[in-house]
């Protein structure tokens, strides 16, 4: 049994999973989960439909490095709709990336849903909030 099997006794129900489209991406987005700027994080509500292991508020993730090495669990506690135009300052900010500003939020997540093919200002998200309960 190996170090991810072993967490997914722990934290039945449990998947895991890394942040972001790059290594790059996955273990700077990790390491901010770990120090505790980044507490949130959306998808297109596209993605999260075809996911058939969705978020739902109380789930455990097991979050990856770019190795597929455990990192941390989290623990989610919200989830909620919105429009990429409706994300607000605070919501960025919690998403903990950049400057902590909504137009770096925008432009970083506007070139990231371009890559998946599904930007549109209008877009719907699920915006998800986390806690972290164990550090790896």
């Amino acid at each position: 049994m190996d170090f991810v099997d072993s967490l997914k006794l722990k934290y039945p129900g449990a998947r895991a999973w890394a942040f972001g489209d790059s290594p790059e991406m996955a273990n700077e987005l990790a390491d901010l989960v770990v120090k505790g700027v980044k507490t949130a994080s959306c998808c297109s509500l596209a993605s999260f439909n075809a996911d058939d292991s969705a978020s739902l508020p109380g789930s455990y993730h097991i979050i990856l490095n770019c190795q597929d090495a455990p990192v941390c669990v989290i623990r989610m506690v919200s989830l909620r709709l919105m429009r990429f135009s409706e994300v607000t300052e605070a919501f960025a900010r919690r998403e903990g990336e950049g400057d902590l500003s909504l137009d770096y939020w925008r432009e970083e997540h506007k070139a990231f849903f371009t890559r998946e093919g599904v930007y549109a200002d209008d877009m719907e998200l699920v915006a998800e909030e986390f806690v972290v309960v164990e550090v790896l």
